[in-house]
Parts: C-alpha cells; sequence; structure tokens
C-alpha cells in the first residue's frame, strides 16, 4: 500500500538547565518568533514559529547529550519506518507516538505522524 512522507523539521534536544533561556536563545538566534510552549508527559516543547517551507522548529527539553535531529512526517509511520529500513536505517524504539531511527551514519532521527499535510512541500509518495 503506497504512503507519503516528508521532512517535517528540526528538533533542538537541550539536556537539563532552563527551558525558557534555551527557547529564548534559539528564538533570537534563528530570527523566529517563540510559538505555544507545552508539556509532553516528562518532555516539554517549545515552537518556533515562521520557519521556511512550513517547516515545524522546536526547543525540547531531554535528557540525553544536546544535540538537533530532524523529522520525518508519514501518513503511515510503520511503513514509513519499514522503507527507511530496507535502505539500511534501524529502528531504536517507540516512544509515545513515533519510531525512534538511527541512520545507517550513526544520527538519530524520528518518523512522526503527519500533521497537515495540506501545508508546506508536497510530500513524496511510496509504494
Amino acid at each position: 500500500m503506497a504512503h507519503r512522507s516528508r521532512l517535517a523539521g528540526f528538533i533542538i534536544d537541550c539536556q537539563g538547565g532552563d527551558h525558557e533561556v534555551a527557547a529564548d536563545f534559539w528564538s533570537q538566534a534563528l530570527g523566529l518568533p517563540r510559538g505555544a510552549t507545552y508539556a509532553d508527559g516528562d518532555a516539554r516543547y517549545t515552537e518556533l514559529t515562521g520557519a521556511p517551507a512550513a517547516l515545524n522548529i522546536e526547543v525540547q527539553q531531554v535528557g540525553h547529550p544536546s544535540r538537533v535531529h530532524l523529522d520525518i512526517e508519514a501518513d503511515d509511520i510503520d511503513a514509513e519506518a519499514a522503507r527507511l529500513e530496507k535502505l539500511g536505517a534501524r529502528r531504536i524504539g517507540f516512544v509515545k507516538r513515533w519510531w525512534v531511527m538511527e541512520a545507517p551514519s550513526g544520527q538519530r532521527f524520528c518518523v512522526v505522524r503527519m500533521k497537515h499535510p495540506e501545508r508546506g512541500a508536497e510530500p513524496s509518495t511510496w509504494e
């Protein structure tokens, strides 16, 4: 069955420290206004709005070392994870509502559910 996917955006993972300070820094550094701050379980997020190409940019408070990771959004996250595995990626684990994956070169990324298929770049269709 065909599914669609595309780059959703970038998540700035910030370990410990003051989430508000981190969100302010990245907002000013990128020239993107702060949007909503919300919690999802133990995780805290602040949206940065107005990114080019309707990309989702968020600052996330995390327990692991700070890094930046990208999200790929798909209308079928299991099918997209399987497609990426065929390309050499591996599933690290399912967290809340998304797959954490690792590229053959070691970078971690997430496969998340497509939120707004009508916004942003046209998704690729995969058989």
